[in-house]
């Protein structure tokens, strides 16, 4: 903590001789962030952790704490008010600083859709922003260097989501590995790499993002696909309001679909639909388990859909999402 101090007042942060008020937010598995309280304000600090929170032995490299740092600095210049401001950059220290967003008037989006406060509209924005980030960012091939982070995309995301599950599935690795694939062949774009409803905010003009630090050049079909698996997975975690997330799931898809001008629509919708059963089946057997699905029949009721979708794949998120319905009405 001394330390943390020290850095902050080297960095302007906190003034010399001020008191300040350090207290750690609690939810993060794969870092530590704190709110700091001085008498101008308060700000979040973030440092990435080279071992993450979850029961089984997960490493990533604590590099990418710059990334996401990097990631935010880019999206800055594409959408502004979707991203918290750098306010210093501390990555050879292993932190970085950003404005605190207050909660009152940035509700989190997973809360919201627990307590069925579902707005499609808001589901809607959510893929048309990050439409825009990956189409501005497919336009700019400087970014291909910037982030060239396979060394942290793969241990955070591809292996501990689709490696670990094909693990316990052994008859769908044949699939894992062709996803695996086909995700590290199609680099196009900037990937935040972790869209969920627990990293949005529901700001004043739109959704803010956080939680960048799997930020990669690659395949934006991977943050598609992230946020849309969710929403699925939530059908079965509230099913009294599974209408509602079904809703917002045809709205995110739509709109993000519909702003594709880097590449084929087709083409990004079938590698997205490709990727969502082995991130549905993921989120129950793999290294990060969602939290809030807990039940053993639950948990089979997500393993017969996303199993039967990985072995017998399709091209249209729609049909993947009528399945879905279905389920639910049974």
């Amino acid at each position: 903590m001394s330390d943390l101090l020290a850095d902050l007042r080297s960095s302007g942060l906190v003034a010399a001789g001020e008191e300040a008020r350090v207290d750690p937010l609690t939810g993060g598995v794969s870092s530590d962030i704190s709110v700091v309280t001085t008498a101008t304000g308060s700000f979040c600090v973030k440092r990435a952790l080279a071992k993450l929170k979850v029961a089984a032995d997960w490493r990533a490299p604590v590099a990418r704490n710059k990334s996401e740092v990097d990631w935010m600095k880019t999206v800055a210049r594409i959408a502004p008010h979707a991203v918290p401001e750098i306010l210093a950059d501390h990555s050879d220290h292993g932190w970085f600083a950003m404005a605190y967003l207050d909660p009152d008037r940035h509700p989190l989006w997973k809360v919201e859709l627990s307590e069925g406060r579902i707005d499609p509209t808001f589901a809607a924005a959510v893929g048309a922003t990050l439409a825009k980030i990956h189409a501005v960012s497919a336009a700019d091939a400087t970014l291909a260097r910037q982030f060239s982070t396979d060394h942290i995309f793969i241990p955070i995301r591809l292996d501990p989501y689709l490696a670990a599950t094909a693990v316990k599935h052994p008859d769908c690795a044949a699939r894992f590995n062709t996803l695996i694939a086909q995700t590290l062949a199609n680099k196009n774009a900037l990937v935040h790499g972790d869209v969920s409803p627990k990293n949005i905010l529901i700001g004043p003009q739109g959704p803010v993002f956080l939680d960048a630090e799997c930020a990669w050049w690659g395949d934006p079909a991977f943050d598609l696909a992230f946020c849309l698996n969710h929403l699925l997975l939530k059908c079965v975690w509230r099913p009294q309001w599974s209408a509602g997330y079904l809703e917002s799931f045809d709205a995110l898809a739509a709109s993000y679909l519909e702003s594709v001008n880097w590449e084929s629509r087709d083409a990004i919708e079938a590698r997205a639909a490709g990727l969502l059963p082995g991130l549905n089946l993921a989120r129950i057997d793999g290294k990060s388990p969602v939290e809030y699905i807990t039940e053993d029949a639950d948990k089979e009721k997500v393993r017969r859909i996303a199993r039967r979708f990985l072995l017998d794949p399709v091209a249209s998120l729609s049909v993947i999402r009528v399945d879905w319905a279905k389920e639910m009405d049974t």
